[in-house]
């Protein structure tokens, strides 16, 4: 009986954990579909900022900084909860990856996520990441405020931004620089004439360029986050998956243990009653000896 009481509670807990992995499946796919309208509306407002980068950076390339007096900063975001996979120690091995621009040049790392953050020995700037699409919004004004105090020296133009995080769908790891611009940003159209400004051309430009960091964190965080989301139900499905194989094979082995149960409680039975036959059959044999008139 205790035997088969231990595999009882052990279907009793896989049970329960199995529940609470269908309620963690079920929260990241809603999670994904929120994400997927916020993602794809912010797509749309980092393209159209990159076309009007591309058409004024044609006509006033000048106005670009240059990298010898920048500051170079790795965002690197991770994830706030667990159990998505090697979903961090991807960013980190891309990060050991990515060199500095200037190999003369120290780099500050931003991680942001406190999984990820737990996980880096080097000397980092650490923040808390995002759970949920409305957690985006305060984790991006964390991450601007940790630049804003990095680059106080030398202005906001003396920041170049490298980001690194998952991409949702492959789930792959491409590095982008956000500020300044990308280094392949070109017009889709080319014009004749250069766009009218109502500022002077630097000062557009800084303005630009903070419009589009604002941006393009903002996609970013939302596509790390529906990448993290996609993972962790991969995960959930596969441990869901063992769980059920689990199940069944305890479910097969208390029944197993019942049937001996039962033959064991027969036998038990059998056993009892056999002192009983036993002495039947020696009543039936002395009543055989009898004379035939006392048989009578």
């Amino acid at each position: 009986m205790g035997k088969r009481s231990d595999i009882e509670r052990r279907l009793h807990t896989l049970t329960d954990i199995n529940a609470i992995l269908r309620v963690m499946r079920t929260l990241a796919i809603m999670e994904m579909a929120k994400l997927s309208r916020f993602l794809t509306a912010q797509r749309r407002v980092v393209a159209s900022i990159e076309d009007a980068a591309a058409d004024f950076l044609h006509f006033y390339p000048e106005v670009v900084p240059t990298a010898e007096n920048s500051v170079t900063v790795r965002l690197m975001i991770g994830s706030e909860r667990g159990f998505c996979g090697d979903f961090n120690e991807t960013v980190l091995r891309a990060g050991i990856k990515l060199q500095p621009d200037r190999p003369s040049t120290d780099q500050i790392i931003v991680a942001v996520g406190s999984r990820i953050c737990s996980k880096i020995r080097a000397k980092t700037i650490s923040l808390a990441g995002a759970s949920t699409v409305e957690e985006v919004q305060t984790v991006i004004s964390r991450v601007i405020e940790a630049l804003n105090n990095v680059t106080a020296p030398g202005g906001d133009n003396s920041l170049r931004l490298t980001v690194l995080c998952h991409d949702e769908g492959d789930g792959d790891m491409r590095p982008r620089t956000l500020h300044p611009f990308p280094l392949d940003l070109a017009p889709r159209s080319h014009r004749s004439f250069p766009p009218i400004l109502n500022l002077p051309p630097v000062t557009f430009y800084s303005e630009l360029a903070g419009h589009y960091l604002f941006a393009a964190l903002h996609e970013m965080f939302y596509q790390s986050l529906m990448a993290e989301n996609q993972q962790r139900q991969r995960h959930i499905d596969n441990a869901a998956r063992r769980i059920d194989e689990k199940i069944g094979e305890l479910n097969l082995k208390k029944n197993m243990v019942r049937q001996e149960e039962i033959i064991e409680e027969i036998e038990t039975l059998l056993l009892s009653a056999e002192p009983e036959f036993h002495h039947g059959n020696d009543l039936n044999r002395a009543h055989e000896h009898l004379p035939g008139a006392v048989r009578m």
